[in-house]
């Protein structure tokens, strides 16, 4: 990984300051006539290290700097953008933004831009992973792909750094700025026709192990082999961190004041009412130390903490400001940039956790399924939240309290709801990282009757 020798200034590394920044927008507000003027600015730096056949085949680098302006003329909202700083690129991009607003409809729910606004101070920017080089990221991969070739198993993933800077700022006096750095390391590992898969993602790079990953990826393949197969039906299930998020990341929207109020929503008639178990509880929370992102929403209103599901019970939803006005709640720091359809989401979900490990749930199940991993999930009812996916990267059969083997995958259907209601066992939660969904906190959970409808070909 990175040390702390190699140039970390962010003049070393060619990157855009703060100070940039704030000069591209003021350089935006003096050219523009709008009677309200916003900027958003997004400076990105990302780099990634792709494998495949126990080889490294690619590595690739990019920087990104975009600017969007949003106008406002009579009432009426519209956005424009543009990755050119010269200053006939910045006049044409408020023209556009301008002159897109007029031809509007005049907008009945568009509120003032905000002042200025106050921010907790959050912390998710690391030299480690800023500093990281594709030497760094090629002797991890190195060791991953030797780990697989010992096990006469194939690697195949992506290694991948970066940081990002925003800034959001308006003619009004707001201005709201954020950095962060991200990493991510995802491995395959086949053999015949068994797989395990297993997957991190962290602003720090220095929480990623990924020989550890690789060695989990590999003894799940290795467990897999031959896999049987199981009739489909109803069976005491036991989902890893990343299962998880990947089906209860399919509810975050549901929990919108908008679409609550467009009745889109499958928690519509249910607000207050006891539908999940007693060992749900979810919460909203940007500044939970395993998050990320910033402190503040599209709008630059700041992000409060908003407790969703409390032992079951869903109390509450999440507000932009025009929804909130609608609604009459107040607005919670949620909503998107306008002008946008969607009004807002909770974007940092935290499921309360327990205290009973993986281990623990294999022990106390007589008879049941352990999966690996979910993937190429739907929705088929969204108004009851029936999902439909399947397994894959290692599906086993528990029994007596034991792994008995390998079995061939399944395809589920059931309601998230349903399956929420039927939690025996949670383990810590942790940042886990999926397929289907960004990155929440998420627990390991045992639930009984999860229901398998058919047995896949492979």
């Amino acid at each position: 990984m990175a040390t702390t020798k190699k140039k970390s200034s962010a003049a070393a590394r060619g990157r855009v300051t703060k100070s940039d920044l704030e000069g591209i927008a003021e350089r935006v507000f003096k050219v523009s006539g709008a009677d309200e003027t916003e900027v958003e600015i997004h400076a990105t730096s990302d780099a990634l290290t792709r494998f495949a056949n126990n080889t490294i085949h690619q590595n690739v680098a990019e920087n990104m700097l975009g600017i969007s302006v949003r106008a406002v003329v009579d009432g009426r909202t519209a956005r424009s953008s543009t990755n050119k700083l010269d200053e006939e690129s910045l006049r044409r991009a408020v023209a556009t933004a301008v002159s897109l607003a007029r031809n509007q409809p005049e907008n009945p729910d568009l509120l003032p831009m905000l002042r200025s606004q106050k921010y907790q101070k959050v912390s998710r920017s690391f030299a480690s992973t800023a500093g990281t080089t594709p030497q760094d990221r090629a002797k991890s991969v190195t060791r991953v792909c030797r780990i697989a070739g010992k096990a006469k198993q194939t690697a195949a993933g992506i290694f991948a750094t970066g940081e990002s800077q925003t800034l959001m700022a308006n003619s009004r006096g707001l201005s709201a700025h954020y950095e962060q750095t991200r990493s991510e390391f995802s491995v395959t590992i086949l053999e015949d026709k068994s797989s395990g898969w297993a997957k991190c993602n962290s602003p720090d790079v220095r929480n990623i192990d990924p020989e550890e990953l690789a060695e989990n990826a590999s003894r799940t393949c290795a467990n897999s082999r031959e896999p049987r197969e199981l009739a489909a039906g109803h069976y005491t299930t036991i989902l890893p961190p990343s299962a998880v998020l990947d089906l209860v990341g399919f509810l975050f929207y549901d929990f919108a004041g908008t679409a609550m109020y467009d009745k889109r929503s499958c928690l519509t008639g249910r607000m207050g009412k006891k539908i999940l178990g007693d060992n749900i509880t979810i919460w909203d929370d940007v500044y939970h130390p395993l998050q990320s992102g910033a402190p503040y929403d599209g709008e630059g209103l700041p992000r409060q903490r908003v407790k969703l599901v409390d032992r079951g019970v869903p109390t509450n939803l999440v507000y932009s400001r025009a929804t909130a006005k609608k609604m009459k709640a107040k607005p919670t720091g949620h909503g998107f940039s306008l002008p946008n359809e969607y009004g807002e989401a909770p974007m940092n979900l935290v499921f309360a956790g327990g205290d009973s490990s993986i281990d623990e749930m294999i022990r106390t199940t007589e008879r049941g399924i352990l999966v690996t991993r979910l993937w190429y999930i739907r929705e088929v009812d969204p108004y009851e939240k029936i999902l439909t996916g399947m397994t894959r990267d290692g599906t086993f059969l528990v029994e007596n309290g034991r792994i008995a083997g390998g079995i061939r995958n399944f395809r589920f259907n059931q309601s998230a709801s349903e399956r929420l209601a039927k939690v025996e066992m949670l383990g810590p939660a942790v940042r886990a990282a999926g397929e289907e969904s960004f990155e929440m906190v998420m627990p390991p959970m045992k639930v009984r009757d999860f229901h398998f409808s058919e047995v896949t070909k492979f």
